[in-house]
């Protein structure tokens, strides 16, 4: 374990950390209507190839929508009630948000997120939250994704620090482990209080 006196910076995920799904019915039931499953739903946006493109930047949000509305044969008009309906059970977690902005006292704070190309513009003008971080990463932007190492080490370039210095906190496994590797602190996120009480081990005396 490193020094907790060594860290500078403190690098956050955003789905699935930040905005979580707190109310998973309104999918389910969209996932019904259409005849699959949440979790094939799940899957074809937000894993499928037309996502990892949108998500490397090779094609916009928009067009991965148009594809999506291609995959389950959805009339246009349909698209913004499926849109709505797919993020209706899905949180900002603003307690979070703010513990993040209150850590910039002490640490360099960053946002590093597999997203689209429209994350950007979600963060400034829906969640309004931009200023919780001093660097944002966008997949889309920089057309690289997490677990691949180049964007563990652009993420360090922008933060000023060494891996020994960051810590990094994700809700996916295989881009904790690949944070591990390059030599990153690293706390993978399954709820709030457990990912904070981790952090404190990082940020020794600092309160959260």
């Amino acid at each position: 374990m490193s020094d907790p006196s060594a860290i500078k910076a403190v690098i956050w995920d955003f789905g699935g950390v930040l905005q979580r799904t707190a109310d998973p019915a309104p999918r389910q039931q969209l996932a019904e209507r259409l005849g699959t499953s949440r979790r094939e739903l799940e899957y074809q946006v937000f894993s499928g190839d037309s996502s990892v493109q949108a998500q490397l930047g090779k094609i916009s949000h928009k067009q991965h929508w148009e594809n999506i509305r291609q995959h389950y044969n959805m009339p246009v008009e349909a698209m913004p009630d499926f849109i709505n309906s797919f993020w209706a059970g899905d949180n900002l977690d603003k307690d979070l948000t703010d513990i993040i902005q209150s850590l910039q006292t002490r640490y360099r704070t960053a946002l590093l997120s597999n997203a689209w190309d429209n994350l950007r513009t979600v963060l400034t003008c829906d969640w309004q939250i931009m200023d919780a971080f001093q660097e944002v990463v966008i997949s889309a932007e920089v057309g690289l994704m997490k677990p691949d190492p180049k964007i563990y080490r652009l993420v360090l370039e922008k933060v000023g620090a060494e891996p020994q210095e960051v810590v990094f906190i994700d809700d996916f496994l295989e881009n904790i482990e690949a944070a591990r590797r390059q030599g990153i602190n690293v706390v993978h996120f399954q709820t709030r209080a457990q990912a904070l009480g981790e952090l404190r081990q990082w940020i020794d005396g600092f309160s959260i």
